[in-house]
């Protein structure tokens, strides 16, 4: 799972709004203010359904990452995380 679900920068990163784009959900913001320091985005291509394939996309480090447990479920309340 992404670690920015959990980061206190997840609203403001340039890295987490790449990773919304891919993934085509709405953006928590338009205007990223903040470049992370070295994320590491990890991609896989998975299964979705027999013979069909996606993407996935997921940032595992970051040298920008700040703990902020459960920040992006304060930011969307009652939505699901994202997987």
């Amino acid at each position: 799972m992404c670690i920015c679900v959990d980061c206190r920068w997840v609203d403001r990163c340039y890295a987490y709004h790449a990773v919304e784009r891919q993934h085509g959900v709405d953006h928590l913001t338009e205007s990223p203010d903040l470049k992370p320091i070295d994320p590491y985005i990890h991609v896989s291509v998975i299964e979705i359904s027999e013979g069909v394939t996606g993407v996935e996309w997921d940032v595992r480090s970051c040298g920008s990452f700040l703990e902020d447990s459960g920040k992006w479920q304060r930011l969307r309340p009652g939505q699901d995380i994202p997987r």
